[in-house]
């Protein structure tokens, strides 16, 4: 029940910060800006690959350190989504980095790692995480 409600608050984020100062527009708007956007390995996510990320976000420990769009003990997966563009090659690198963990990329509080994340958990969160680029 809790990670319902853990999922349903980020779901509710990620749509609050969809709507800005057009709150008229459909939801899909942003999406097709966003598969316009140079992004050549990573497509635009689909709102079914959305859903999946949110819930593979929320079902695991992600929230602990992470928000969508403010510092908590980590980054904000906007400011990750900022630092790194959505290539293979970033996608691999921080699969890594979510699997073993790591420190000093911001600031000296390590990220706790994950082994047991399946590898194509972790791609799917960090796909939309780096969707998430302005």
């Amino acid at each position: 029940m809790k990670k319902f409600f853990i999922v349903l608050a980020i779901s509710s984020v990620v749509l609050a910060c969809n709507s800005g100062a057009e709150g008229d527009k459909k939801a899909e708007e942003p999406k097709a800006e966003t598969a316009t956007a140079p992004a050549p390995a990573a497509p635009a996510a689909s709102s079914a690959d959305e859903e999946k990320a949110l819930e593979l976000i929320g079902s695991n420990d992600c929230t602990t350190c992470h928000a969508i769009d403010k510092k908590s003990i980590g980054p904000a997966y906007t400011e990750v989504a900022q630092k790194y563009e959505a290539t293979d090659a970033n996608i691999a690198a921080l699969v890594d980095k979510v699997k073993k963990g790591g420190q000093g990329n911001w600031g000296a509080i390590p990220m706790t790692p994950h082994p047991d994340l399946p590898e194509a958990d972790a791609k799917i969160m960090i796909a939309y995480i780096l969707s998430l680029r302005k």
